[in-house]
């Protein structure tokens, strides 16, 4: 029976340089499309992206929304373009303000706007999967700019009928975790009944590790998806009580991941 996946990538292949998560952003969707599922895919429309040569366009019935985040209203643009070959359609969240850079920004914790871009580009994700009423099965999470919405599906919108009864995927990555989210990141995160509360478990030093283990804590299921993980972020994932998929290599991984995906999909 064909399934609804949601996949909220960091970065994608053809559109940016080529990496171990560029690469899977790409495969792993267009595997999961073969096998007869429904997909939806989002990323950044992050500034090095060409429009032209990438044929993007916007998406006149999705466009038009504003997010509120610290006070502040911020604009949302949808554009999409499809895959050569395999005809996957790809969303992108727009806005020149939080997307000019596909690096995280290494500037001390005051200055740093990481946390904030990665709230906005969550929430965008979220509103706009609500906009097309559309109701994803499984949520699988890539990189750091979608670390959270885990959080953010179990807290904030719970309640929502698009994802009541979704479940969360996180994948980890071998990206430089030492990096700080900014000093207003906690107003930022704010919204329904999420508030800085939520992280007094968590160091007050809010990083990118602590950022991954925050992702962690509200996802149902977590992939090793590097031989070169951070190994604190590694040993946490495995200290909790939820699946987790070790390294399956990076050849000929599609039944490694099609396993541990049919848990969630009800197809076993």
């Amino acid at each position: 029976m064909s399934k609804k996946i949601l996949f909220i990538n960091q970065e994608i292949s053809p559109y940016v340089p080529e990496s171990a998560m560029a690469i899977m952003g790409n495969k792993l969707p267009q595997m999961m499309q073969e096998q007869g599922n429904e997909i939806r895919t989002f990323m950044p429309k992050w500034g090095c992206i060409n429009e032209r040569r990438g044929q993007l366009h916007e998406v006149q019935r999705l466009t038009g929304m504003n997010l509120i985040i610290d006070d502040t209203d911020h604009p949302l643009v949808i554009k999409v373009a499809s895959i050569p070959v395999s005809r996957l359609s790809v969303y992108f969240i727009d806005n020149d303000d939080y997307f000019f850079s596909m690096e995280a920004d290494k500037r001390g914790d005051e200055d740093s706007e990481n946390g904030e871009r990665a709230i906005f580009f969550a929430r965008a994700v979220l509103q706009t999967v609500m906009k097309m009423r559309w109701v994803p099965d499984v949520i699988h999470c890539q990189g750091w700019m979608s670390a959270f919405v885990p959080m953010y599906i179990k807290t904030a919108y719970h309640d929502e009928p698009s994802f009541t009864n979704t479940k969360v995927i996180t994948s980890l990555f071998e990206k430089d975790l030492s990096y700080h989210l900014g000093s207003n990141f906690k107003r930022c995160m704010e919204f329904r009944e999420v508030s800085a509360d939520l992280l007094k478990d968590y160091r007050e030093d809010f990083d990118f590790l602590e950022l991954g283990k925050l992702a962690i804590d509200y996802s149902d299921g977590v992939i090793e998806a590097s031989p070169e993980v951070n190994s604190d972020l590694l040993s946490y994932a495995k200290s909790r009580d939820i699946p987790m998929m070790d390294y399956p290599g990076s050849e000929d991984y599609q039944d490694a991941y099609l396993k541990f995906y049919q848990k969630y999909l009800g197809q076993e």
